[in-house]
């Protein structure tokens, strides 16, 4: 399979830039395609110095658009699939959602077909095995548990449909008479420089005296660094490459973590950011079965009031349930089968983070003291 080539699906994004990067070094790829709906300047910038380096064609177009995906597939050795809406809050309309991630992965999964591209690696969601309840409690989990998520919000289910429908392609006949095999990445809560999740609670703070929210004192997660999950995809893409590994991979799903230690999703940004003297919220808050509760009733006004008016919770049953649960996951399996291991120490992970929350945070800093004095 020399001189092979891979389309990047979601490229500009916090997750896709990453993947491209380090695709760029990979042995004997010829052209590397980068497709987004818009690329930002600043990636259009990096992008076309990695081009003196390898062939790297940039393509704006939209994952539901057929002739698009077909002229990107076409001639293409593998197709890696970051793109997708990611919506914990419930914001974005649910036709979106489903159209994005659901049809816009299988209106891909068809595209390969035609094109005859024979692997697919579809980045997946923790999402899409839970939690379903913060009483249910989950330590380093594995694959064979076959947990899946019980949650109708369009985020978490629209992920499940799409892995769903990526797993069952696997060993679909191409049009030139191949195979196509396919398998799912289900990464960890994703930090890293560019973190969107990570910007909005930065920002949020420092238009707060510095002060963060506390909203998931109850969790137990296992965090994982975006150029870890970068470079499992990197590792997936060769492993189905590879004859002798590729069986083991083909129709699998697989967590990925890394050795970030375990900690709350709260204490994660504190640990990031405490340095420039941010603190966590130390204000009570109401016990977390009244929370819940309180999220059910606000879900019943907001569906009273949908015929009239679009009323969105400030928090939901689902999210209340996801920030302040114990779940945690191996990625052992990933080990076993692909020989995953993570490419940044915890120690270089955070260094490199707390750089980029420098760079956020540093611009306001005069503002901040003075507020706080």
């Amino acid at each position: 399979m020399a001189g092979w080539s891979c389309l990047v699906t979601g490229a500009g994004g916090f997750l896709g830039q990453r993947i491209i990067r380090l695709l760029v070094e990979e042995k004997e790829v010829q052209e590397i395609r980068a497709l987004d709906k818009v690329f930002r300047p600043e990636f259009r910038e990096e992008f076309s110095k990695l081009q003196s380096k390898i062939k790297l064609t940039m393509l704006e177009g939209d994952i539901l658009d057929e002739q698009c995906l077909k002229r990107a597939c076409e001639g293409t050795s593998a197709v890696i699939h970051t793109a997708g809406i990611i919506d914990i809050m419930n914001v974005i309309h649910p036709e979106t959602i489903m159209n994005v991630n659901v049809k816009g992965t299988k209106l891909l999964l068809e595209a390969c077909a035609q094109a005859s591209v024979p692997i697919f690696i579809h980045t997946s969601s923790l999402m899409v095995a839970g939690p379903n309840s913060y009483r249910e409690i989950i330590q380093n989990g594995h694959e064979e548990e076959h947990l899946e998520t019980t949650w109708s919000s369009p985020y978490p289910y629209s992920k499940k449909l799409a892995e769903k429908a990526v797993l069952a392609a696997n060993g679909w006949t191409l049009k030139n008479g191949g195979t196509l095999y396919t398998c799912a990445l289900r990464p960890m809560f994703i930090y890293g420089e560019g973190s969107p999740f990570l910007y909005y609670h930065m920002n949020k703070a420092l238009k707060n005296n510095g002060i963060l929210e506390h909203n998931s004192r109850f969790s137990t997660a296992n965090p994982v660094y975006v150029g870890n999950v970068a470079w499992a995809h990197i590792m997936a893409l060769r492993a189905l490459r590879d004859p002798k590994k590729a069986p083991s991979i083909q129709g699998q799903f697989y967590y990925i973590s890394d050795d970030t230690p375990h900690q709350s999703y709260d204490d994660l940004n504190y640990t990031l950011s405490k340095k420039w003297g941010f603190c966590l919220d130390s204000r009570m808050s109401l016990p977390l079965f009244l929370k819940y509760w309180l999220a059910f009733l606000l879900e019943i006004v907001s569906f009273l009031l949908s015929p009239i008016y679009n009323y969105h919770p400030p928090f939901d049953r689902q999210l209340l349930t996801l920030l302040n649960s114990e779940f945690t996951f191996s990625y052992k399996k990933a080990q076993r089968d692909m020989g995953y291991e993570p490419l940044f120490s915890w120690e270089e992970a955070k260094q490199r983070t707390m750089e980029w929350v420098a760079s956020v945070i540093e611009p306001h800093m005069e503002t901040l003291k003075t507020k706080t004095h």
